[in-house]
């Protein structure tokens, strides 16, 4: 019987749920300090900030090469025992980090090791979390667990590059060594966990259990294309991020080109989280009041008509209080999908489906970043901004015309069976039994500012 369940214990009362908020929210703390740390290592080595980007990116390219087969793998596996083991890997090879700076052997091919295997570890990681939260809180509580979480880590973000700086003035080593001790206690708190990460299901066998994992990610793309809304918007998502993946080069060159210090650069994207903040804290009564169709509308025309502001914002200041109204629509958006998506999808393909969109969305925010200073360069900061103002507002027009859209459901309601949560899964239908029904939630994880 699963700790959360529907009729369980409030979330503040369901110590699984407790466990997992601390350690992920600690792991989070400590990847925020990291972040900071990685690139001003790297530029002391070389001097290279070509090679502090390539760091960077090789931790984050990991996803896109292997998401899909990380949905596969969590679905076939115990995701709790995954989970801790990845935990226990990016734990030492941080400390790997730690050691060679230790003893002055520090060198650019183990940083460009350590980025590669964490950025694998963390891909892994991360769908096996997003798959499991749903046995561990219910359907009921799935929409204010994603509330919380999502409060949680952007209250870290606003307060993470402060903490980061002090720890960092310490020496070069804290950073890494206070990192590595975030992956020891969420490995802990994840140990301690009572909560059944997946639902039981037979153990694969013969040729089942030999059956290539490519048979398993199609089986995990057929299942998002076999439902309307979840398809729809999840291209929507996906455009929206190419737009996202320019967004951040282009602010830093408006500010930049209002005469805005660092200081007041890292203030504007402070702006951004505590919008967001203020969403995560909006959301639940937000996704009880409103459907999900209503609310992806609405997400869409909030940003194609506050996106243009950036164009005209006369100071540092208003760029920041343009961003932070901006970010305050999408983690409600983030919430309500993931809710819904995860409310109707079955439990042995949760990994996969989770994967499969994860990627897509996140391929997107690649290409957006890298095409992004192409016709930055191009049109300028302000005609650029125009552009993208013009892309959002016809991603609005689209979404506001799209019957499956308007038609998605509270995502308190997505688990009942409807016209879209019976359409074909080659595994167990969505809304085709009482389990799949009840087990429900991306978005453990940030995916969005």
């Amino acid at each position: 019987m699963r700790a959360g369940r529907l009729g369980g214990p409030g979330l503040w009362r369901n110590r699984d749920f407790l466990l997992l908020l601390s350690g992920q929210g600690v792991s989070y703390l400590g990847n925020q300090v990291q972040n900071l740390a990685l690139p001003l290592i790297v530029l002391a080595i070389t001097g290279s900030v070509a090679q502090a980007g390539l760091v960077i990116g090789l931790n984050g390219v990991s996803f896109l090469v292997f998401g899909l087969l990380a949905g596969a793998v969590v679905d076939r596996w115990d995701r709790k025992a995954i989970m801790i083991w990845c935990e226990l890997g990016r734990g030492l090879l941080t400390m790997s980090v730690v050691v060679g700076l230790w003893l002055g052997v520090l060198t650019m091919p183990q940083l460009y090791l350590m980025a590669v295997l964490t950025g694998i570890l963390t891909t892994v990681f991360q769908v096996a979390d997003t798959a499991s939260l749903p046995n561990v809180v219910g359907p009921e509580q799935l929409p204010t667990a994603l509330g919380y979480m999502q409060s949680g880590f952007n209250t870290i973000r606003i307060a993470g590059a402060a903490l980061a700086g002090a720890i960092y003035s310490l020496g070069q080593i804290a950073p890494f060594a206070a990192n590595a001790f975030s992956f020891g206690v969420s490995a802990v708190t994840l140990r301690f966990m009572r909560a059944q990460f997946q639902q039981e299901r037979p153990r694969p066998t013969g040729p089942a259990r030999r059956g290539a994992l490519a048979a398993d990610i199609r089986e995990g793309l057929r299942w998002v294309w076999s439902q309307p809304a979840v398809r729809f918007l999840t291209c929507i998502q996906s455009a929206d991020s190419v737009r996202y993946g320019a967004g951040y080069l282009v602010i830093v060159t408006l500010a930049r080109g209002l005469g805005a210090s660092a200081m007041q650069i890292g203030l504007i994207f402070g702006g951004a989280a505590v919008g967001a903040l203020a969403g995560s804290l909006a959301s639940g009564r937000a996704i009880n009041r409103f459907a999900l169709g209503k609310i992806a509308i609405t997400m869409l025309w909030v940003e194609a008509l506050m996106f243009p502001l950036y164009a005209i914002a006369p100071s540092p200041l208003l760029l920041g209080c343009v961003a932070a109204a901006e970010s305050v629509v999408a983690p409600v958006y983030a919430v309500a999908m993931t809710s819904y998506r995860l409310s109707i999808t079955p439990d042995n393909v949760q990994g996969r489906v989770t994967s499969a969109v994860s990627t897509l969305t996140t391929g997107a925010m690649s290409l957006g970043a890298i095409i992004g200073g192409t016709v930055l360069a191009t049109l300028g900061p302000r005609h650029t901004v125009l552009l993208w103002g013009g892309w959002l507002t016809g991603l609005a027009l689209i979404t506001t015309a799209s019957r499956a859209v308007r038609q998605a459901p509270r995502a308190a309601r997505a688990g009942q069976p409807t016209a879209d949560s019976t359409a074909g899964s080659t595994a167990d239908p969505p809304g085709g039994s009482a389990d799949a029904a009840a087990s429900m939630p991306v978005l453990v994880s940030p995916t969005r500012s």
